[in-house]
């Protein structure tokens, strides 16, 4: 069974593996999750994100005064937490 997602557990695991602030990993998030809002829009319940396009995404944002790199380790280490909670996998 999966557990449910603990967001302070989370952001001190970004910052753990990331050595990003935590509120530059908050604000990671939020890009992203305004992203996948936007792609649930069409209706669906599950939708494929393209890891490229939403880094580009998240840089685009003015408030957004990280690297690109620091943008994609934020990205993996939240799916690395995910995946080891349960909550998250890649399809094949």
């Amino acid at each position: 069974m999966s557990e449910a997602l603990n967001e302070q557990e989370l952001i001190a695991y970004i910052v753990e593996q990331t050595k990003a602030k935590p509120e530059e990993a908050r604000l990671v998030l939020q890009h992203e999750a305004a992203y996948i809002d936007q792609a649930h829009k069409s209706g669906r319940k599950e939708v494929d994100i393209d890891f490229d396009d939403l880094v580009d995404y998240i840089l685009k944002r003015k408030d957004v005064k990280i690297t690109e790199m620091m943008v994609e380790e934020i990205l993996e280490a939240e799916m690395d937490y995910l995946m080891d909670k349960g909550l998250a996998g890649y399809e094949d």
